[in-house]
């Protein structure tokens, strides 16, 4: 399904600009023209999703909603949804990092100001485009609206501490409340309007030069989410709507106690009576916003870490079995032959990877994990399979600079030895490894090209604060990089012209007649 190609590693809110964050605007096509100019074919990202508690990606408040702080506001302007002077005398934003608490409070002031703008001042013909895009996402978007609005008139409370019926989701009671807040309900509609039309035409430009899109499925939704308020019977709750069960990971080399991430757990059971619609829609919203989908903690289709939601640590926790190949039969039937790639790391029993394979899925290989033991390394590319995604690191992992100047003496060793250096630009050694690896497609973060240590890093697990945060600036992108990644981009067959030449000796030699 995958060809020989490569990509980088950035999400949105990492790009430069004067508002405190990325945004889908000038800087984002920018990015994509970076892309083009050197040889790369994907651009992969973290979920688009709108963010909750400690602003992750992978914690939101909707599996289908997408992030207003994206909304880029110069557009806003140049549509008339925002004057110009609502732009002037803004916040001294840091331009290294993103100070979530002062942004999200911009944003909201702005992107409130433009929604009343917009409901004066829009044309009949936009304000249509806004009634289509709502009828177009009715399974999500009005439990969603609703949810924040409830959110903000309840001082930003978990939705099961509401008062009344609209806790249990109720018809009477969901009535009652959309006309009460309709106001601010279309608010929360309007925004997500605003960035399904940035991010689609961004989206298009991307496809139109080259450029395919790799989104992130968290295979897990927070409990405090419109999800989970709006589905409350396709998880595990007790009568007071409190999960029994939370997801994790058991204890590991890495942690005694495990890991205890306080999602709630899917009822499976529940799921398949419904022939999975509510992961069928799922996929389908992803498969809008880009060309291939990451799932991440694959193995949990396979059977997942089960810990009671009264314990304080996973320890205590239980293997339970998941869909596994059902679920994904159901949204194939549904969407077609979506392409998937499975995020199958850690420590993974043998039926995780039978299960990848029957559903044909890419698994991740993690160059920095290459050099901890022998040459049966499974993450060294002389191991490395086909259908396959090779990373320098992850969004979790420190970058290669980082990770060199902390692994232990042996480590660097061997990757001096793999990589036939001296450790110095060991950023390049490892992207070369990637580009040179079988494997079908090669990511690079976008620190690494820019040769950065651990002030580069995105996310440290675990760490309750201070993840997410980090931007780079075009400045410290030189010429001389990018014509280098371009060089090591041909040099390993990864580049557009070799991937239309390939393509062209596939068809020839599929025509030439069997003997």
């Amino acid at each position: 399904m995958f060809e020989r190609c490569s990509g980088i590693l950035l999400h949105p809110t990492s790009l430069p600009g004067p508002y405190g964050i990325g945004e889908l605007g000038e800087m984002a096509y920018r990015f994509v023209d970076f892309l083009v100019a050197t040889d790369q074919t994907l651009w992969q990202f973290m979920p688009l999703n709108q963010t909750g508690y400690g602003d992750s990606p992978y914690y939101s408040l909707s599996a289908f909603a997408g992030n207003p702080l994206l909304i880029n506001l110069d557009k806003l302007v140049e549509e008339g949804f925002l004057k110009p002077e609502d732009l002037h005398n803004l916040p001294n934003f840091p331009a290294e990092r993103v100070d979530f608490g002062p942004v999200i409070d911009f944003k909201k002031r702005i992107l409130g100001k433009s929604y009343q703008r917009f409901k004066t001042e829009a044309s009949p013909d936009v304000k249509n485009k806004l009634a289509e895009f709502e009828k177009d996402n009715k399974t999500w978007l009005p439990d969603f609206a609703l949810f924040m609005a409830l959110k903000d008139h309840f001082g930003g409370a978990v939705w099961n501490k509401w008062d009344g019926a609209i806790v249990q989701h109720e018809a009477n009671a969901i009535t009652q409340w959309q006309e009460k807040l309709a106001d601010e309900v279309g608010y929360y509609s309007y925004c997500q309007f605003l960035f399904n039309r940035q991010w689609l035409a961004l989206r298009q430009y991307a496809n139109e030069k080259g450029i395919k899109l790799i989104a992130d499925i968290p295979i897990f939704v927070a409990y405090d989410s419109s999800d989970v308020w709006a589905n409350s019977g396709l998880f595990y709750l007790d009568d007071e709507l409190n999960p029994t069960h939370v997801a994790g990971v058991p204890p590991d080399y890495f942690s005694e106690t495990g890991q205890r991430w306080g999602n709630p757990l899917y009822n499976w059971d529940k799921l398949k009576t419904t022939g999975y619609e509510w992961w069928i829609e799922r996929f389908r919203q992803a498969l809008k916003m880009a060309d291939i989908v990451r799932i991440d903690h694959f193995r949990g289709f396979y059977n997942y870490w089960a810990v009671p939601a009264s314990e304080e640590t996973a320890i205590k926790g239980e293997w339970r079995m998941g869909p596994g190949a059902d679920v994904f039969d159901k949204i194939r039937e549904a969407l077609g032959d979506c392409p998937i790639v499975a995020e199958d790391l850690g420590d993974m029993v043998p039926e995780v990877y039978e299960l990848r394979d029957q559903l044909g899925l890419p698994g991740m290989k993690i160059i920095q994990f290459a050099f901890s033991d022998d040459a049966l390394n499974p993450f060294l590319p002389h191991n490395h399979t086909k259908n396959s995604i090779v990373y320098t690191g992850s969004h979790d992992n420190d970058t290669s600079i980082g990770w060199y100047e902390k692994a232990p003496a042996e480590e660097q060793h061997r990757a001096r030895m793999y990589t036939n250096s001296d450790g110095r630009d060991i950023n390049w050694g490892l992207i070369k490894l990637s580009f040179s690896s079988v494997a079908d497609m090669a990511i690079i973060p976008l620190q690494e090209v820019l040769g950065l240590g651990s002030e580069g890093r995105m996310n440290f697990p675990g760490r309750p604060a201070g993840n997410w945060q980090w931007r780079f600036s075009y400045d410290q992108l030189s010429s001389g990089m990018a014509e280098y990644l371009k060089t090591l981009t041909i040099l390993y067959g990864r580049d557009p012209e070799t991937i239309k030449k390939r393509k062209k000796l596939a068809e020839r030699n599929s025509e030439k007649p069997k003997v």
